[in-house]
């Protein structure tokens, strides 16, 4: 299944901030119940599922401002 090339900037913003999302819950879930015990995936997924979405808006809204700084600051 393709999308179309218009998504790209949607499709991107979702799919990064569900990796970015993914990891950085992992090991905040870590940091907070001190390390890794038993039930931690269960706790990481619970925390992802409430980061992935907020990451996604945030990712779709900041993302062309992102890229207009970016392009300032490089040549």
């Amino acid at each position: 299944m393709k999308f179309p090339k218009s998504s790209a900037r949607y499709l991107n913003a979702i799919l990064l901030s569900g990796v970015m999302s993914f990891v950085v819950s992992g090991f905040a879930t870590a940091k907070a119940v001190g390390g890794l015990p038993p039930g931690i995936v269960m706790q990481w997924l619970g925390a992802w599922a409430i980061a992935w979405p907020i990451a996604a808006v945030v990712a779709t809204l900041v993302g062309p401002r992102v890229q207009r700084l970016v392009a300032r600051l490089t040549q």
